[in-house]
């Protein structure tokens, strides 16, 4: 769609949501919703990259998710596990530049050697950055902010301001959040980028995320075309 290539937002991050509801629909196990919503991330990345997008951020494990059934998070790890051995070559490749997001100490060792390995191996690419969120909660980020910062010597309460907290984030590099997707008809931020969605804009979609594609996502962004971005600021009535 013209119109939405027109107005191209720099970061865009999406909730990807839906990947079980696919599954069931189909009659597969809940892990094969997973495999192909990982299939929709790779080609979803390409196309964004494509049309300009700088940042896609997207949540593919929280820090709720641990309490999911046991088998379930087994099944999860054993495919990121096989995704990070696997895709690294052609995330370098496609001059992707890939960051995590969160707490890695719950993984195991050998994930978080694959995590920082690529992210090394990426650091200088200059195609989109692709930051995937694992282990991770807004709230649990702006709580390890606090921490940062009252760990800091002298300092007075008129010391703490938006900036600082910004600067002391899990990612303060992480630019503020454009546009905010969540797919599968839920219309929740669940503990997502709270800090960077101060002035996002939000879009909502029925489509379950292993059937996300580049239609969806013009789709997105022709609405955020539309959309006059006032950052808080009182316009009219």
């Amino acid at each position: 769609m013209e119109t939405a290539k027109k107005f191209t937002p720099e970061h865009v991050a999406i909730v990807l949501d839906g990947n079980g509801r696919w599954a069931k629909r189909q009659g597969l196990p809940a892990i094969a919703g997973h495999r192909q919503g990982a299939k929709a991330l790779k080609a979803i990345t390409r196309y964004a990259d494509s049309i300009g997008i700088k940042h896609l951020t997207v949540f593919a494990f929280s820090t709720e998710n641990w309490n999911r059934p046991p088998e379930w998070v087994d099944d999860l790890m054993k495919l990121l596990l096989y995704y990070l051995k696997n895709e690294a070559k052609e995330i370098i490749d496609n001059n992707i530049q890939f960051r995590f997001l969160g707490r890695k100490e719950k993984f195991t060792p050998e994930i978080i050697k694959l995590i920082d390995d690529l992210t090394t191996a990426t650091q200088k690419n200059t195609g989109i950055t692709l930051t995937v969120a694992l282990n991770y909660g807004g709230r649990d980020e702006i709580v390890y902010a606090v921490q940062n910062i009252v760990n800091q010597n002298a300092l007075t309460a008129s010391d703490i301001t938006e900036d600082m907290i910004s600067r002391n984030l899990l990612m303060p590099s992480l630019p503020p959040l454009d546009l905010f997707i969540r797919t599968s008809g839920e219309k929740r931020i669940s503990n997502f980028l709270l800090w960077q969605l101060a002035y996002a804009e939000l879009y909502f979609t029925d489509t379950l995320w292993p059937d996300f594609s580049a239609q969806d996502l013009d789709a997105a962004l022709d609405d955020y075309a539309q959309r006059d971005r006032r950052y808080g600021a009182r316009i009219g009535n």
